[in-house]
């Protein structure tokens, strides 16, 4: 990652396209665009692919998830759990959408630990947010079996781990609805943009709705500003240039996903001879994208004397356990209820304090991400780079 590194002919032509029209939305301008429609080509290419059935495109992987939470009738006061690992933007769509994040452990595959998910399902438990983080699989046929013993329903954040696999199944096609991102830096991007599938044509056509102000999109005689409205919704729609990158990008995705496991198994094998090491639990390894790399270290203390041996070599790891980004205890925003809003929304309502969030309240994970250090794997790492690290790697065995 990120599919930038790719970009070529395909991407262009499939740009040009749109330019040669001059039509950028989405919708109408029938006449003008010629047979043109990328957004909507993007989107049947995708389902396709996952073997989903139906897809939805979006502004970003933020606004699938508030899409997605929409079409599932989440709404305030309802509570969602999702794991302590994690991009922002997976409880940020949470709090907007009115309901109230809930965070479990998370386990040595970096992803929902179930038998925490368990422990923390509640009478106002409206869905389930398991994120296949840093592109491998969360363990979600367990997670659906939680899930499914009370009736609820599971939405995959899939935002890192498109392509990714089990059994030669998509994640993202497993809960009733999978999300995805394909920002600047994910391996198959459009800059901005996202997606949802589905294999529920009415959970589709409920999210189609919503990302267009409510826009049924019945075909009628008065054109755009004609179509009726089952419900409010908002504007999250896709521009035709994201579709247009889209439609090239899914077309590499397969060969940008082996590329960076030829580089992933390089990097590991440097790093198996590092005393003490372990790996991530992967639970199918074939199925991996392998966008990054994750290992682990006895304990906090080690894993900081090999990331200082790799940091002095040029090439330190990333420590989640000291990430501003995605890691709970570090989402001081969210521990310290900070909002614009003058009366404390959405950490509070009416007067009163909805939750409070202590950041010593997942220990497992705490523990687990002070001794995981992670490279992310470009789809092209030049041979520089990747000897650069191999050898650090090779410094750090010797401690």
């Amino acid at each position: 990652m990120p599919g930038f590194e790719v970009f070529g002919e395909e991407e262009k032509k499939q740009v040009l396209d749109v330019f040669d029209t001059g039509i950028l939305f989405r919708y109408e301008f029938d006449k003008e665009r010629q047979g043109v429609y990328k957004v909507r080509e993007f989107e049947r290419a995708f389902s396709g692919y996952t073997g989903a059935g139906f897809a939805q495109a979006v502004t970003s992987g933020t606004a699938a998830l508030k899409v997605a939470l929409a079409a599932l009738g989440v709404g305030a006061g309802d509570e969602v759990i999702t794991q302590g690992f994690t991009f922002v933007a997976t409880w940020e769509a949470i709090f907007d959408i009115g309901a109230i994040p809930v965070f479990t452990e998370v386990d040595e595959t970096l992803n929902m630990d179930p038998v925490d998910l368990a422990k923390k399902i509640t009478e106002k438990t409206k869905a389930i947010i398991p994120v296949h983080m840093l592109g491998a699989q969360a363990r979600i046929q367990e997670i659906m079996a939680v899930a499914e013993g009370h009736s609820i329903p599971v939405l995959e954040d899939t935002a890192q781990a498109a392509g990714a696999r089990i059994n030669g199944r998509h994640l993202g096609t497993f809960g009733s609805i999978g999300t995805f991102s394909f920002d600047s830096v994910k391996t198959m991007t459009t800059g901005e943009g996202g997606m949802c599938i589905t294999k529920d044509e009415e959970l589709w056509r409920k999210m189609s709705e919503y990302h267009d102000h409510g826009h049924d999109h019945v075909v009628n005689p008065g054109g755009r500003g004609g179509e009726g409205r089952r419900f409010i919704g908002f504007n999250y729609r896709m521009m035709e240039l994201q579709g247009a990158i889209g439609l090239a990008q899914l077309a590499k995705l397969d060969q940008m996903i082996a590329a960076q496991k030829k580089t992933k198994q390089l990097l590991k094998e440097a790093a198996a001879k590092i005393p003490g090491v372990s790996f991530r639990n992967l639970i199918d390894e074939q199925g991996d994208s392998a966008t990054f790399f994750a290992f682990m270290l006895p304990d906090k203390e080690h894993a900081a004397k090999v990331n200082t041996v790799l940091r002095e070599n040029g090439a330190g790891a990333i420590n989640f356990g000291e990430n501003s980004w995605h890691f709970y205890p570090s989402w001081e925003h969210l521990i310290g209820a900070k909002t614009l809003a003058d009366n404390g929304w959405p950490f509070s309502a009416h007067g009163k304090r909805r939750i409070i969030y202590d950041p010593d309240t997942l220990p497992a994970s705490a523990e687990l991400m002070n001794r995981t250090l992670v490279y992310q794997i470009p789809v092209r790492m030049s041979e520089e780079q990747r000897d650069n690290i191999i050898h650090a790697l090779a410094k750090a065995s010797q401690l």
